[in-house]
């Protein structure tokens, strides 16, 4: 079998160490970027005896150089509570990391791939939401600095690939959750489950019939590397994500429930700009990549909650900072 070395930017984080743990698994070379903004060591420490594993403390804002066959995007804050911290941050790294990652993958000829996200297609008209859906998002709200500058980068791609002949990947990622999610990142799932833990309050925005799909980390990890793998000629975008629909509610109501928690539901009023629906339209993926997710919601649930009651994070209670 050929190592190949890949090159992982936010590898660090919650999806790149499940990403940079499998393809070691598969017996690749990995070197993983990161800044650490978001991104903590503890998530790939147990990956650092191995020599086919090299950690770069690095922002992709900043032009990078090293010999890599193919080459995962992923640097970008991606919560809310982190990318709205300094939002001007975040629209660099999505557009500076991806031309900087786009001028390396060109000069060393690597296949490359951008860890787009759903929320391209922002507040959605359209339900469940296609690739071909050119989305309906604010372009100067307070999601905007994500929102938009994910979408400037999936233009990058497009572009580099039809003027400089640049073998792109993108996938669209919808919510994802499981273990190593940030406990303070102020994602629904992970919010709601430190909540629970706490038997604090669970805070949910608005009534909480707004909808979500929550697909597993490791049936997107299954999707990022087939894609990576697919022919060519078939750049995406592509939708990564679970078809399966809950309303913020029945999350809240399921998380209680597996958690044993005594915690009460309170609502607080929804944020701009939050989306009130979100479900992917994977009809495509299936076609060319044979990829559907495989996780049910409570056993991924499970699993997540179980990472959370672990001593790695000594959760102590704290004030609910939740967008979803």
């Amino acid at each position: 079998m050929t190592r190949k070395k890949i090159l992982i930017t936010g590898g660090a984080g919650f999806v790149g160490s499940h990403l940079s743990e499998r393809l070691l698994n598969e017996g690749n070379e990995v070197f993983c970027l990161d800044n650490f903004f978001t991104g903590q060591k503890q998530n790939i420490v147990h990956l650092l005896d191995n020599p086919f594993f090299e950690l770069i403390r690095h922002d992709v804002t900043a032009p990078f150089f090293i010999e890599a066959d193919e080459i995962y995007n992923l640097a970008c804050p991606a919560s809310p509570v982190h990318y709205q911290y300094n939002p001007i941050k975040t629209i660099k790294t999505s557009v500076m990391g991806a031309i900087n990652m786009l001028g390396l993958a060109k000069r060393i000829k690597a296949k490359i791939l951008q860890a787009s996200t759903s929320e391209v297609y922002g507040n959605p008209l359209v339900h469940p939401q296609p690739e071909s859906y050119w989305g309906h998002v604010n372009p100067i709200g307070e999601r905007s600095c994500y929102d938009e500058g994910k979408r400037s980068a999936e233009t990058l791609f497009m572009d580099y690939h039809k003027q400089n002949d640049v073998n792109i990947k993108i996938i669209r990622i919808f919510n994802t959750y499981g273990p190593r999610m940030h406990p303070n990142d102020g994602r629904v799932v992970s919010n709601f489950i430190v909540q629970a833990l706490q038997n604090q309050d669970i805070t949910i925005y608005g009534k909480g019939n707004q909808t979500r799909s929550f697909q597993f980390i490791d049936d997107l990890v299954d999707g990022m590397i087939a894609m990576m793998d697919s022919p060519d000629s078939f750049t995406g975008p592509v939708n990564i994500g679970n078809p399966v629909e809950f309303t913020i509610m029945e999350l809240a109501e399921r998380i209680i429930e597996l958690t044993g928690s005594s915690s009460s539901i309170i609502h607080k009023p929804l944020p701009s700009d939050d989306p009130m629906m979100r479900k992917p339209d994977i009809s495509l993926a299936q076609k060319e990549l044979d990829w559907y997710p495989k996780t049910a919601l409570d056993e991924g649930l499970i699993k997540t909650i179980e990472f959370f009651k672990s001593d790695i994070y000594n959760l102590k209670p704290q004030r609910s900072n939740i967008m979803v």
